[in-house]
This record gives C-alpha cells, structure tokens and sequence, in this order.
C-alpha cells in the first residue's frame, strides 16, 4: 500500500525528480500575428481584414492589411 501513495499520477513510483516538467513550449506571438495576417489574406474578404485589423491594429502587418482593404474597394 505505501507503494501506491507514493505513485505520482501516472502510476510511477518517486514522484517527479530527474524529469523535466511537461509544460507547453511558449508561441512566439510574431508568428501567431503573422498566421492569423496569411489567414485573412487567403479568405480575401473585408471581413477578414478587419477583423485582423481589430485585433492588430499596431502591428505592422495592419498596414498591409489596410492596403488589402483599399484594394478591394476599388
């Protein structure tokens, strides 16, 4: 019975120790902006572009988007 109080969750014995947490590796936000910027491109519509805008108006990447809206107004 000792054995078992002292199993970690997943089943193993002695907890923890010698093994790296498995935490999620951090997104470099930069490329999450730029993903959703390729999104809104690939749909073409206002709609994406504004939304992207909404989101990221002081991102660089905004100018471009605001440049697609213009376009497509024409």
């Amino acid at each position: 019975m000792v054995g078992k109080a002292n199993a970690d969750e997943s089943g193993q014995q002695g907890g923890t120790a010698g093994r790296a947490p498995s935490v999620p590796m951090t997104r470099d936000p930069s490329a999450a902006v730029a993903e959703e910027y390729e999104s809104a491109r690939r749909k073409g519509t206002r709609e994406a572009f504004e939304l992207f805008i909404a989101r990221h108006g002081e991102d660089p990447l905004a100018e471009q988007a605001r440049a697609e809206l213009k376009r497509l107004a024409r």
